[in-house]
């Protein structure tokens, strides 16, 4: 009888390494920053008539301008807020020399209302932050498996305002806030008192702001440590 052929498999590290890039361009990383950059066409904006709505949604701003889209739509009264800088002063709250120094001229904010809120229809797990600046009163947020915060509350986390500002501005330094979760969100609402609370480098997906892994990053990573796994057993296949 004639043999009959198998087709050569690629070794075992070619095809991780194979299948790590495939995994790297088809899923990007869950954890993604809305740092406000911006959400008005000119810097400074020194009016607060700068609404969010579908800015980060594939959509517009109030005036026109558009973020990446993360499928995120904010709620009614979200606004930005201009940022001063060492060189600017166009509202009384300061970056604070913490987070991107990319993320230095816009921020979230809401002059309406006792709270203000994200959704993102199509979820995230794993953690929310972002750093904030409150002078005089409390504030919080809450990670809600609903839209428009409801449903199950996930995680919650009360801001503590700061006693002192600094470089003139009553808003600064930034702090961050954060917090782990399991399950999937589809939102978040940002409390506090109206005009008296600030947030910047929102993220969802991460516990921490601004961390966002680049999924080649992990590749690459996950193939170095495969790499390191197989010349350990080499060697002692050796030995």
């Amino acid at each position: 009888m004639g043999s009959v052929s198998h087709p050569q498999q690629p070794p075992i590290m070619k095809r991780f390494i194979v299948g790590m890039l495939a995994l790297a361009i088809a899923a990007p990383a869950q954890a993604q920053v809305l740092d406000f950059e911006g959400a008005s066409p000119i810097y400074p904006f020194l009016n607060n008539n700068v609404f969010l709505q579908g800015f980060y949604n594939g959509g517009t701003s109030s005036v026109g301008t558009s973020g990446a889209n993360y499928g995120i739509e904010f709620s009614s009264n979200a606004l930005a807020i201009c940022l001063d800088t060492p060189s600017v002063d166009c509202s009384n709250t300061s970056r604070g020399g913490l987070g991107d120094p990319n993320s230095a001229r816009s921020a979230l904010f809401f002059l309406s209302g006792s709270d203000t809120y994200m959704n993102r229809a199509a979820g995230f797990q794993n953690g929310f932050s972002f750093y904030y600046a409150s002078y005089n009163y409390q504030g919080a947020f809450s990670v809600w498996s609903g839209l428009d915060g409801t449903g199950d509350l996930l995680a919650s986390l009360t801001l503590n305002p700061q006693s002192t500002g600094c470089a003139g501005n009553f808003f600064c330094p930034f702090y961050a806030a954060g917090v782990s979760f399991s399950g999937t969100a589809k939102s978040v609402t940002f409390s506090g008192v109206a005009d008296q609370i600030v947030f910047d480098d929102v993220t969802f997906g991460s516990s921490q702001p601004g961390e966002v892994p680049e999924p080649a990053s992990l590749a690459l990573i996950a193939v170095g440590s495969f790499g390191l796994g197989v010349v350990a057993r080499r060697r002692r296949t050796n030995a």
